[in-house]
């Protein structure tokens, strides 16, 4: 019965990192990122960079050669480029959020690979239920059985899941492991910004006074995704409510590549790009958190383990006082 209980709690823990798993760089930057438990991801032109504060302290770090997925192929294409993209910071964050468990939570809180296999299906299921098939039942029950025929039908099933997404994460933040991963996730964002911004990265004060939030966020693309999938799940047509919750989960990879193809087009516009996405931003406010100064030096740590280029850094885990 414990087991089970633990596998659900981490069911609920990856359905809710999801809200900062996705960070679309523009190719010009060497550097993007995303808050895990207790700890900051960082990804480089070259490695991966996890960092995660110990429960004695201490501080575990792990580097990994980062070989992009849109690098070859049809997947270097737009819109394709997103999807790959997408299922590459999908995979590595579900690996760096196991590592970021069992190194926060203790050796005994080590998640064994049924358990994981068990924690994404689930995690999955409530994904889908949630932000698929919730929002089409209740357009379905308000508009009527004709809604997905209508723009007015289409674009209520669009802010019934625009609500759903705001109160869930209006909820998951009120759980005391997601608040601290809100501030790992305003962490890594003064981070970002102080680097983007060539401010001296050793200066803790300087990056303090950073901004939390950042146009490339994760939870940007997520909103983003609610408004495209209003156009591109009109492709669809009408048609029962399975068809409808099935042609959704079947033309989501469209709307993710799409979605990217936006954020990366408004990030080469720092002006108008800031104005496109304002009301993006306004969800930060939610999803991230003001951090202390050891979360920020966490992130720091997973910075610049991410953008060394010249000195090869050993995988090994590496323990620094805290």
């Amino acid at each position: 019965m414990r087991n089970i209980s633990l596998v659900v709690t981490r069911s609920i823990r990856v359905v809710a990192m999801l809200v900062v798993a996705f960070l679309a760089r523009p190719e010009r930057l060497p550097v993007g990122g995303q808050a895990v438990i207790e700890g900051v991801l960082m990804r480089g032109r070259d490695r991966w960079a996890l960092a995660v504060r110990e429960e004695n302290g201490g501080l575990y770090e792990k580097v990994w050669p980062n070989l992009p997925w849109a690098s070859a192929g049809v997947w270097r294409l737009p819109v394709f480029r997103g999807l790959a993209t997408m299922a590459e910071m999908m995979t590595v964050g579900f690996k760096a959020l196991s590592l970021s468990a069992e190194v926060a939570l203790g050796e005994e809180e080590k998640v064994s690979p049924w358990e994981m296999a068990l924690t994404v299906c689930i995690a999955l299921a409530l994904v889908a239920g949630l932000f698929v098939a919730f929002p089409v039942w209740v357009t379905d029950r308000l508009y009527g059985r004709d809604w997905g025929a209508t723009w007015g039908g289409r674009s209520l099933e669009g802010l019934a899941r625009a609500a759903v997404f705001v109160a869930y994460v209006a909820f998951i933040g009120l759980w005391k492991d997601m608040r601290r991963v809100f501030e790992y996730h305003g962490a890594e964002h003064k981070t970002i910004n102080a680097y983007e911004a060539g401010f001296d990265t050793n200066d803790l004060a300087a990056v303090k006074k950073c901004s939390r939030f950042h146009t490339r966020c994760g939870t940007s693309f997520l909103l983003v995704v609610v408004g495209v999938s209003i156009v591109v799940f009109a492709l669809a047509g009408n048609g029962t409510i399975l068809w409808r919750i099935a042609s959704r989960i079947l033309l989501l990879p469209l709307v993710i590549g799409i979605s990217y193809e936006i954020i990366k087009t408004t990030s080469r516009f720092p002006v108008a790009g800031k104005w496109v996405m304002c009301p993006t931003l306004w969800l930060q406010y939610l999803t991230t958190r003001e951090p202390d100064e050891k979360q920020i030096q966490v992130a720091l740590s997973a910075l610049g383990l991410a953008l060394v280029e010249t000195e090869e850094k050993e995988s090994a885990p590496a323990v620094v006082e805290g």
